[in-house]
């Protein structure tokens, strides 16, 4: 896959209700304590058009990889990802 997007990955203090979906596939995949790390976390996805927790962004289709706190997105479209 190729680059298209390159997109910051924000703290925040609060943290964002990922989509139930989005747990189910990365359950057993990540440890218990980095997605609640994650879960603090938010991007400004450009195919979405909106802020979506970076978990959401991890499961995403479009999703290549996440490099010094800057996400490599493909821009095919928002979606999850089938397990």
């Amino acid at each position: 896959m190729e680059t298209k997007y390159l997109v910051k990955v924000e703290r925040t203090e609060k943290s964002l209700k990922p989509s139930k979906q989005s747990l189910e596939l990365l359950k057993g995949a990540i440890s218990k304590k980095m997605v609640s790390s994650m879960k603090k976390e938010r991007v400004n996805c450009p195919v979405a058009g909106r802020y979506v927790p970076f978990l959401d962004c991890f499961a995403c289709i479009s999703f290549i990889r996440r490099v010094r706190g800057e996400v490599h997105c493909a821009g095919i479209g928002f979606g999850l990802r089938s397990k």
